[in-house]
């Protein structure tokens, strides 16, 4: 499968976690649509960008167990997590809860949103090794009377963890308070319902796991939420009873959660209309099969690393899925991925949480059983 994607052939790249790697059929689906848009940009944008976009919509939203017309196109999930922070109606003395295991950019902006309405943003501590089984208890018995928004990662970033989003989201809902979803790392990496999580936001990225485009991402929300949510950059969704330009309708949509989200200026809309090219190409080359096998060659990686070590692993092997963060002794992370770039020419994440070390291992459809060992047999890991 390496030669599906344009990798360089020198490099061990495991760390597909962090941008994602796309494949040369997709790559070459959005150099199509270029083309098309490129042939007549004032009618590709301004008439058919509407439906164009709400077609690949309805392929994704059949790929993640939602109705298109619930899910608008975004960059990335931190843009999606910045529209729903930036949405909420907040007061002072309002608190969005948290855990200590979710991505610093995203914890960033709900700081700079919090402090702006004079809330506050709590994060609960969760303790490794991981228990799933005690992870809702421990949240919610967090939740205070001024909670009104639950923020979880699906996959964590720096722990590769999956938590219980769909246990989450419910005991939130028993109690009230509205759940965000951040799923960065989730869509095509593990199997979604998105109706079936029940969140009232989940946001996530295609261009990671999914392998479609750089910059390609959604945002879902309930149709209840559709109203109160604001894009970063105000256009023409919000002039009502006006396409903008004359005859260029594909500026509005057809509803509030699509004029207003969907259309903020001229941008490239191709890494979107690719993504259901990705869906097919993960379909035609039987992907839970890929998953199932790179969860394998990660696991191999997990436990040989942790023996030579001595060091007990973050969690259960069904706790994790193509990306799992191998602990390894104290010392400098930067210092540990250089080396393995420089000596090994691994390209491979080293992350810190609560003082301890990770190599965040990203296995994908083109790794290959040498390359895990050639990562085993790294100077820098013995």
């Amino acid at each position: 499968m390496r030669d599906l994607f344009l990798l360089d052939p020198d490099l061990v790249f495991l760390n597909h976690g962090s941008f994602g790697a796309c494949p040369k059929d997709v790559l070459e689906a959005q150099h199509r649509w270029q083309l098309a848009m490129e042939r007549n940009p004032v009618a590709f944008l301004g008439r058919r960008s509407a439906d164009l976009l709400a077609q690949a919509r309805a392929a994704l939203g059949q790929a993640l167990g939602a109705r298109g017309d619930d899910l608008v196109f975004i960059p990335n999930s931190t843009t999606g997590v910045n529209v729903v922070a930036q949405s909420l109606p907040l007061r002072a003395g309002d608190e969005v809860l948290t855990t200590n295991l979710e991505y610093g950019a995203c914890d960033a902006a709900w700081r700079r949103v919090c402090a702006r309405h004079g809330a506050h943003y709590r994060a609960v501590e969760m303790t490794l090794p991981y228990e799933r089984e005690t992870l809702v208890e421990r949240l919610m018995a967090a939740v205070t009377p001024r909670t009104r928004m639950l923020f979880v990662s699906h996959v964590t970033s720096t722990t590769a963890l999956i938590l219980p989003v769909a246990q989450i989201c419910a005991a939130a809902r028993e109690r009230g308070i509205a759940t965000l979803v951040d799923g960065a790392h989730a869509p095509g990496q593990i199997a979604l319902d998105l109706d079936a999580i029940g969140a009232d936001f989940y946001v996530g990225n295609c261009h990671k796991w999914l392998c479609a485009p750089k910059g390609s991402g959604f945002l879902h929300a309930k149709p209840e939420h559709h109203e109160m949510l604001d894009a970063s950059v105000i256009s023409w969704g919000y002039a009502a009873g006006t396409g903008g330009h004359s005859g260029f309708d594909a500026y509005l949509g057809r509803s509030t959660f699509e004029r207003r989200l969907q259309w903020q200026g001229t941008r490239d809309i191709t890494p979107w209309l690719a993504v259901p090219a990705a869906i097919d190409f993960q379909q035609r080359h039987d992907w839970p099969s890929v998953r199932a096998r790179c969860h394998e060659q990660a696991s191999h990686a997990l436990h040989a690393l942790t023996r030579r070590h001595g060091l007990a692993p973050l969690a259960q092997d069904d706790d994790w899925a193509q990306m799992v963060a191998i602990p390894v002794p104290p010392q400098d992370p930067e210092a540990l991925r250089s080396r393995l770039y420089r000596e090994s020419g691994i390209e491979v994440p080293v992350t810190l949480h609560a003082g301890r070390v990770f190599v965040r291992v990203s296995v994908q459809g083109y790794n290959t059983p040498q390359e895990i060992e050639r990562l085993l047999a790294a100077p820098a890991l013995k």
